[in-house]
């Protein structure tokens, strides 16, 4: 069971942002406490928590690139590369399932599979706990706590929606219009975290004549799930290239690109999916739309 608390009071929230309820979905096992987030921010970037002790959680999600690293893929320790990217931790408190195949429900959960995975931080639980001198699961508590702090708003988008018209440029109100209109990407792309947290298959993973990634298939195994990949937030966009969940598109242009023609035709495309034929206006549009839902990032 979860209960709402209120993060406007919290310490580490001095700045509520604007756009999201301020309440978010807390588990009643893990209650937010301004001692256990302070705990969850040291051990975010520190690098014990590396088998050779090079790498921290903030290797991979680095505050200054809106809590991502800026790499086509991730990379662990001993340089060795995964095969997804990483994902922004922008609002992930609000999330419903974790990594790009929602392979787990909570973000305790996705706090500590990096940490014990060996192409990351490759470190056993036993070592975790004998360098840390706390049980994993509290690690894991106290990491998740702190990533709840991470949020973002305020934006220009988050201005307009208040009532301040000029806080959005014309350029950036096409772009809003095509965004909610013609595109269609609020289907998708919904609500103030911009991301429906649901599974689509937009063809990024389609080459050759078949999958480099199963995506959700390897969690569901419906078959209809194959290639398909969660909907990200939109939030900070414009600092967390490249996109897609193998970096694959270096600039939101590509991406505008990318859904303009369609994504990549195969067995399971998202019935969202499909030509939107954007005029090169309506693509600088929506790119400046995007790059709007940068704001203030409190955590």
């Amino acid at each position: 069971m979860k209960v709402l608390l209120l993060l406007a009071s919290a310490a580490a929230l001095p700045h509520p942002p604007l756009g999201l309820d301020v309440y978010m979905p807390v588990p009643e096992g893990n209650p937010l406490t301004a001692a256990k987030i302070e705990l969850g921010r040291q051990l975010f970037f520190d690098k014990r928590l590396s088998r050779d002790g090079t790498l921290a959680c903030a290797g991979c999600h680095d505050p200054e690139r809106a809590f991502s690293d800026g790499r086509t893929v991730a990379r662990g320790v001993g340089g060795v590369e995964g095969v997804r990217n990483s994902p922004a931790l922008i609002n992930r408190g609000y999330g419903q399932s974790f990594f790009w195949d929602g392979r787990v429900e909570s973000l305790e959960r996705q706090a500590i599979e990096p940490i014990l995975n060996p192409k990351e931080l490759a470190l056993s639980k036993d070592e975790l706990e004998r360098r840390i001198g706390l049980q994993a699961d509290e690690v894991a508590a106290a990491l998740a706590s702190y990533v709840r702090t991470i949020r973002s708003g305020d934006s220009p988008y988050d201005r307009f929606t208040m009532g301040q018209t000029a806080a959005l440029s014309a350029a950036e109100k096409a772009g809003l219009d095509l965004f909610r209109g013609k595109g269609h990407c609020v289907n998708c792309h919904a609500g103030p975290n911009f991301s429906d947290e649901q599974y689509h298959n937009t063809g990024v993973s389609w080459a050759g004549g078949q999958f480099t990634d199963d995506g959700r298939f390897g969690v569901s195994r419906r078959e209809e799930d194959r290639g398909a990949f969660k909907t990200p937030t939109l939030r900070e966009v414009a600092r967390t290239a490249p996109y897609m969940h193998d970096g694959s598109l270096a600039t939101l242009e590509q991406v505008v690109d990318f859904y303009s023609e369609g994504g990549r035709a195969n067995p399971h495309l998202d019935a969202e999916i499909r030509p939107r034929r954007f005029s090169q206006e309506e693509k600088r549009a929506l790119v400046a739309f995007l790059r709007a839902l940068s704001g203030v990032v409190s955590r």
